[in-house]
């Protein structure tokens, strides 16, 4: 199963997550330059694991996700560098909101119990109550062309049910259970090693956003004098 092409890797999961996520929250700043996209992978918030990649890393899980026809490259006018989006209606045309904010959810912090997904899809789309997150969870697990979500039963250290994609898998059984909290309290204020790196990314980005605006603004005062 782990070979497996039509699965998505733990990279290409996660840059499909940020694609989908910031296309909501900072339409803005939506298409996503490489830059963008490689400091939204590595946020320290809103993501499960916390990771460091690097450029490389996130361009090959985006060339994987294009010959998917999963994202695309587009130039547009006055960015001097190429940006992307995701195109995951092209594979799967019929999901709704609600189902695409648990699915982006699930894609950038993994398992999820429904309680959790219900807060944490506020930012996406607003969930009346759990049974709206049930609901969602349903279909997603009900798709036509085979489930794309798993509900997990309580067990292995869970006290309530959980909730998993299937885009990367079918999910093991050590990978739904939920880690024991590290013995000597200091581990858990340790700053990850990699948070230099993850924070220099988002500042990279912030400022090639910020060049960009700055030639949209220069661009607009030209043609109004």
């Amino acid at each position: 199963m782990e070979d497996d092409p039509s699965l998505l890797s733990p990279e290409e999961a996660r840059v499909l997550g940020c694609l989908m996520e910031k296309e909501t929250t900072t339409p803005e700043y939506y298409p996503m330059t490489l830059n963008s996209l490689c400091a939204a992978c590595n946020q320290r918030s809103n993501r499960d694991p916390v990771t460091a990649w690097d450029e490389r890393t996130v361009e090959a899980a985006l060339d994987s996700l294009r010959r998917r026809r999963m994202a695309v490259m587009i130039h547009m006018a006055g960015s001097r560098v190429p940006k992307y989006r995701h195109t995951l209606d092209q594979v799967y045309g019929s999901l709704d909101d609600p189902m695409k904010a648990v699915l982006c959810e699930l894609l950038v912090r993994n398992i999820q119990t429904p309680g959790e997904l219900r807060t944490r899809t506020e930012r996406l789309h607003p969930m009346a109550d759990l049974a709206d997150v049930e609901a969602a969870v349903q279909r997603l697990a009900d798709y036509g062309t085979g489930p794309m979500v798993t509900i997990l039963p309580p067990g292995a250290g869970r006290r309530v049910k959980a909730v998993a994609h299937l885009l990367c898998g079918p999910v093991s059984g050590i990978s739904t259970e939920v880690p024991e909290p590290a013995a000597p309290a200091a581990r858990e204020i340790l700053p990850s090693p990699d948070w230099k790196a993850a924070m220099e990314a988002e500042i990279a980005a912030l400022k090639q956003e910020t060049a960009s605006l700055r030639e949209i603004v220069d661009r607009l005062k030209r043609l109004l004098d």
